[in-house]
């Protein structure tokens, strides 16, 4: 059996790999060097100088390939360095549609950073694809994807917004982040790019700051490349080598931390002092069909709004936690609360966030893998 054939499970740890040439060696060494010796000039074995390339990323870009079911895999220094580079595809006057409900870190990037290079950022709820549709025009060349969104988990069609993006030979990235390669593929439904914040999920260990790129087109990968090399925001190679460890366990933790993440949420939704719970398994929950079925679970990522809920009130429950850790980030092996207001979304204009109901007493929590009745313990005495 070809490793393109195996299951999921079989992937997260052999996909893309192949024992060290050298010695044999079953996980890639870490090829701590900043170039390789040439025979003669231009007679390298594959490698020149590690910003172009280098043995232990290319092991982690295999591997990410693979899960996504990509054919090629780029790795940067964080996730925002691989957003950059796919915001780099783009000139003056093209324009980006963006899912509304946007990861703080990507909105400050986008308008702070290269709308004064003349790329204009419009923004969509992608729930109406009428509206979407009516919004792209000769200029747009990229329609930029979460979902489920960061932190108000909606929901967007992946397929539906590919239809229309091929439609209009529109560019479709998705940030996979949230959902991982585990529970959803976005390359499968249709999306040209996928991106993760590799920091999370994937290394899962709250260790490394690592982003990473996927894509099937040949053509887009090249120029991909072209700006990974030119631009410099690689992955060193023990980043690479940690987040590649993690992704040999990302399967067993991804189901338990989706276990955990409806037990909590359920929890929540039961709690006489919380008045909404955002996560897209419940049946309520906005387009829960379409997570139903581009998803293969509905993850660990959950956000609540407790009742009467004001800033002093939530910044209260988030200090009293105590197997949560209040922290940015999220995805690791231990459960994290954070208060996107002034964390996560704190680049984000108040009005902004507010139209997109991330109010000042939204709390967001990252369930880990700890045993479940713990952290409802922790929760409960923070609660009360």
């Amino acid at each position: 059996m070809g490793k393109k054939e195996l299951k999921f499970n079989s992937k997260a740890i052999h996909g893309g790999q192949q024992p060290d040439t050298a010695y044999g060696a079953v996980m890639p060494p870490i090829y701590q060097t900043s170039t390789y010796a040439q025979p003669t000039p231009g007679g390298h074995k594959g490698y020149e100088y590690s910003r172009g390339a280098n043995p232990t990323r290319t092991a982690l870009e295999n591997a990410v390939a693979s899960l996504e079911n990509g054919n090629f895999g780029m790795a940067f220094g964080s996730g925002m360095a691989a957003i950059d580079a796919v915001m780099k595809l783009l000139g003056p006057e093209d324009e980006v549609i963006c899912t509304s409900d946007l990861y703080g870190g990507s909105y400050r990037l986008f308008k702070g950073v290269f709308e004064k290079y003349g790329i204009k950022f419009l923004f969509s709820d992608m729930v109406n694809m009428e509206e979407l549709a009516m919004k792209i025009n000769q200029n747009t060349k990229l329609v930029w994807v979460e979902t489920p969104t960061n932190p108000m988990m909606n929901i967007i069609d992946i397929e539906e917004v590919s239809r229309i993006t091929k439609e209009h030979k529109v560019l479709l990235a998705v940030d996979n982040t949230f959902a991982t390669p585990y529970l959803q593929q976005p390359l499968e439904l249709g999306a040209d790019i996928v991106m993760h914040s590799a920091t999370k999920y994937l290394g899962g260990h709250s260790d490394v700051i690592v982003g990473a790129l996927a894509v099937k087109d040949e053509k887009l990968a090249e120029q991909l490349y072209f700006i990974q090399k030119s631009s410099g925001g690689i992955s060193g190679p023990m980043d690479s080598f940690l987040t590649l460890r993690g992704i040999k366990t990302l399967h067993v933790r991804m189901q338990r931390h989706c276990e955990n993440g409806e037990s909590i949420a359920k929890y929540l939704e039961n709690h006489p002092k919380i008045d909404t719970v955002y996560w897209p398994g419940f049946e309520n929950h906005p387009n829960h069909d379409v997570a139903k079925k581009q998803m293969n679970g509905f993850g660990s990522m959950i956000s609540f709004v407790p009742k009467g809920g004001n800033y002093e009130n939530a910044i209260k429950i988030v200090e009293k936690l105590q197997l949560f850790t209040l922290a940015e980030s999220l995805g690791g092996v231990e459960s994290l609360a954070g208060h996107p207001a002034s964390m996560s979304h704190g680049s984000i204009p108040k009005e902004e966030r507010e139209k997109n109901g991330i109010v000042d007493a939204l709390i967001r929590l990252s369930v880990g893998i700890e045993d479940v009745e713990d952290l409802i313990a922790d929760l409960e005495q923070a609660l009360n």
